[in-house]
């Protein structure tokens, strides 16, 4: 598949899962009257499923990572060429922008903002750890037996962690940094991002070190 394509693909479908994650935070806050538990129930099953929807349709393009470490991992595996991966994360961080200013605009809100929710603290860097590790772990042994199975595995990964996880389960760096542009109910401030982007990556890395010795000489197609 072309680069331009592939390109599109992940640009778009960040944006949309970013649009579900920040338009979804909206929604449930303003339906959930005070209730905390039902407002994050509300923003994380839209979550969930737009994960799956978004898989299903990108994946036969792009591969459909939607998120830097994904693709820094597939670079590291050699199924993704290393300027195609950068590109990728470009993208993605770009799309994801787009997506946090698709929300804002569709509920009425300052188009540009800075978030004001704190995340922060060794608990939660531990639990963006655990998450993008976990993350990491089903898609990669999905991928080996059952391919098919990945997009409903991912959404389905993600809609648990965000209940088992004390950080409601970013996992993605692009997600991380463009939910700091929105002070909303999905919203980290600005000085929480790079700690919790660094999880992140250190997570995807135990996962690729691991993935490497759980699942030797898998056949890898290039993407």
């Amino acid at each position: 598949m072309p680069l331009a394509r592939r390109l599109a693909a992940e640009a778009l479908g960040t944006a949309f899962l970013l649009a579900a994650v920040v338009g979804s935070g909206i929604m449930a806050q303003k339906l959930s009257g005070g209730n905390v538990a039902l407002a994050l129930l509300g923003n994380t099953l839209p979550t969930g499923a737009i994960l799956v929807v978004l898989i299903l349709t990108f994946g036969p393009v792009s591969g459909a990572h939607f998120n830097p470490v994904v693709s820094m991992v597939f670079a590291l595996r050699r199924e993704l060429a290393w300027p195609d991966a950068a590109a990728y994360v470009a993208t993605q961080i770009l799309g994801g922008l787009v997506g946090v200013c698709a929300a804002h605009l569709m509920f009425e809100l300052p188009l540009w903002q800075a978030a004001t929710t704190v995340r922060g603290g060794w608990s939660q860097w531990l639990a963006e750890f655990i998450a993008t590790f976990g993350l990491l772990l089903t898609i990669f042994g999905c991928s080996v037996r059952s391919p098919e199975a990945v997009a409903y595995a991912v959404g389905l990964y993600i809609t648990a962690a965000y209940w088992f996880t004390s950080s409601t389960s970013f996992a993605n760096p692009a997600v991380t940094l463009a939910r700091s542009l929105s002070d909303t109910f999905a919203g980290i401030a600005p000085a929480g991002v790079m700690p919790f982007v660094a999880a992140q990556i250190a997570g995807a890395l135990a996962a690729f070190a691991f993935a490497q010795w759980m699942w030797p000489d898998t056949p890898r197609t290039k993407r």
